[in-house]
């Protein structure tokens, strides 16, 4: 067996390190790789090429939400998410999250795992909605509470996505499982594999349900402190 074209990877390894360009790197290991494989120069090239070929709408794809996304952020689309549930009577953190976790995971399920997303959902308008309403249930919180909010929306949507996916028939984990199996002599239907992630996702959603309502109880406590501090309560000073 030939290992000389795992160089390929210590090429990547060390690019990265060194902070080159990726697109560079990427080609530099490519080329490293197929010199290693004793692919002639022109079958490298050709490969090259149709991989370029195959790819080139991939950027177009993935950068066009991102640049407009980022254009409703700088018209207020932040502002008018924490207007909008600033005056929902009753909302909560952890029954706003815990509702965008049964929608998330019920999206996924179904095979519509674009729906929602960190870039997509929650840095525009998952968070900044959970922030709202961590201030004007708790006004003067900390950083590192408000920080901590955040980090509980983008939890819940990986949560949702993960154990919400696994309950799709045709998602790759799931293809994957049938496909060892099979060649270990198990024979399986990837239906009922599928059918088998439904307890696991039931049981993912009531656990962080659960942690969404302890992390209300904790904002009532840090609260509470904040209220009972001796700065907060100090007089102002008189003239």
């Amino acid at each position: 067996m030939n290992y000389w074209p795992l160089l390929g990877i210590a090429v990547v390894v060390i690019g990265f390190v060194l902070r080159f360009n990726a697109v560079l790197v990427v080609i530099c290991a490519a080329i490293v790789t197929g010199l290693c494989a004793w692919m002639p120069p022109l079958q490298l090239l050709s490969a090259l090429g149709e991989s370029f070929l195959k790819t080139r709408t991939l950027p177009v794809i993935l950068l066009l939400p991102l640049a407009i996304i980022g254009l409703l952020e700088r018209h207020g689309l932040k502002q008018q998410a924490q207007r909008f549930i600033a005056g929902v009577k009753g909302a909560t953190v952890g029954r706003l999250l815990s509702i965008y976790l049964l929608a998330r995971e019920s999206s996924a399920a179904l095979g519509l795992t674009s729906l929602g997303g960190h870039p997509q959902m929650v840095r525009p308008l998952v968070a900044p909605m959970a922030e709202a309403l961590a201030e004007r249930q708790h006004p003067g919180l900390s950083q590192a509470v408000r920080d901590k909010v955040k980090a509980m929306a983008a939890a819940t949507d990986n949560i949702g996505l993960f154990f919400g996916e696994d309950v799709f028939v045709a998602f790759g984990a799931i293809v994957l499982m049938h496909t060892f199996l099979r060649e270990s002599g198990i024979e399986t239907n990837p239906m009922h594999i599928a059918l088998w992630g439904i307890p696991t996702a039931i049981a993912a959603f009531l656990i962080h349900a659960v942690r969404l309502r302890r992390l209300d109880h904790f904002l009532q406590a840090e609260q509470a402190r904040l209220t009972k501090s001796p700065q907060h309560n100090a007089e102002p000073p008189t003239c």
